[in-house]
C-alpha cells in the first residue's frame, strides 16, 4: 500500500511517524515538498522517497493525503487536477478547505475524505474528526482511519456542515487548554508565587488533569465534582467562574471559532 503526502509540514510528519513506527510492512509512504530542506529532513528521519512535484510523488498511490496549508491548497489542486487516477482515495486534512471545493478543482467522481487532525496528534495523542465524500465506500474510509489513527483517535461526523463545529471544540481547542495554563499561571504570581514556581505548578497541575481524565472511566462532570468539597476553596473558585459566566464565555469562543471556519470555506469557495 503506498500513501503520498502532499506537504511535509508538522502535521504530515507526525503521521508519517506513527505508520512507520507501526511497524506494518505493507505500507510504503512517499511525500511532496517543494522545500528542499523539508525533503532532505523526512528522508533523512524517515527513510521515505521524497519529491519537488505533487503531481509526480502521487503516481501509483493508493492514498493520497493533502497535508498543506488552507492558501497552498489552489495551488496544489490545480498542479494534480487531470492526473488523479480511477481508485485513487484523496484525504485532505487542509483545514477549511471543503470536499465541495476540492470537487471544483478535481473534477467530482473521485474518493474524497476531509478531516480536521488537532496538535495533540504530533505527540500521538491527537483526535481526528472526519467526514466522507459522496464517492467513498468502507475501504476508502478504513484506509483513511488507518492513516489517522497514527496520530490518535479517529471520530466520524456525519454531516459535512458539522466540521466547522469540530474545529471550533478539538481543532482550535488545544490553545483554549494552553490559554487557560497560562492564565492559571499568571494568577499564582499575582498571589504571591515567583513566575518560575507559578508556572511549574500551573503547567504540571493542567497536564496532570489532562491525563487523569483520560484514564479515568469517569467522565469531567463527575471528576470536577470528587475534587470540589463543599464550601470549601475549590467550590469557591468554581463560583467565581460560574458568576464570570465561564460556560457561556467558553460557548462565545467557540461559536468565534466556527463561525470564522465558516467564512474561510465560503472565501475558498
Amino acid at each position: 500500500m503506498l500513501i503520498t503526502f502532499i506537504g511535509g509540514g508538522n502535521m504530515a510528519t507526525a503521521l508519517i511517524s506513527g505508520l512507520l513506527d507501526s511497524g506494518k510492512t505493507d505500507l510504503s509512504v512517499q511525500v511532496s515538498d517543494p522545500s528542499e530542506e523539508a525533503r532532505t529532513r523526512l528522508q533523512s528521519r524517515y527513510d521515505v522517497k521524497a519529491f519537488s512535484s505533487a503531481s509526480e510523488a502521487i503516481m501509483g498511490a493508493d492514498l493520497v493525503v493533502l497535508a498543506v496549508k488552507p492558501q497552498v491548497i489552489p495551488l496544489v489542486l490545480a498542479e494534480l487536477s487531470g492526473k488523479i487516477e480511477a481508485g485513487q482515495v484523496i484525504l485532505s486534512i487542509a483545514a477549511g478547505t471543503t470536499i465541495a471545493a476540492i470537487e471544483e478543482r478535481l473534477g467530482r467522481g473521485h474518493a474524497i475524505i476531509r478531516s480536521m487532525p488537532n496538535t495533540p496528534a504530533l505527540i500521538g495523542e491527537g483526535i481526528s474528526g472526519v467526514v466522507a465524500g459522496d464517492h467513498c465506500q468502507d475501504k476508502h474510509r478504513r484506509l483513511a482511519e488507518r492513516v489517522l489513527s497514527a496520530g490518535g483517535e479517529v471520530i466520524w461526523i456525519p454531516d459535512e456542515s458539522l466540521m466547522d463545529a469540530v474545529t471550533a471544540v478539538s481543532g482550535s481547542g488545544p490553545a483554549y487548554f494552553f490559554l487557560l495554563t497560562e492564565a492559571l499561571a499568571e494568577a499564582g504570581t499575582r498571589l504571591g508565587l515567583s513566575a518560575d514556581v507559578s508556572r511549574r505548578l500551573a503547567e504540571q497541575t493542567c497536564s496532570g488533569a489532562g491525563a487523569m481524565l483520560k484514564q479515568s472511566e469517569l467522565g469531567a462532570a463527575e471528576l470536577r465534582k470528587r475534587v470540589t468539597s463543599p464550601g470549601g476553596t475549590t467550590q469557591a473558585a468554581l463560583n467565581a467562574f460560574e458568576e464570570g459566566g465561564f460556560s457561556e464565555l467558553v460557548f462565545a469562543a467557540a461559536e468565534a471559532a466556527r463561525q470564522r471556519g465558516e467564512e474561510l470555506a465560503q472565501q475558498d469557495g
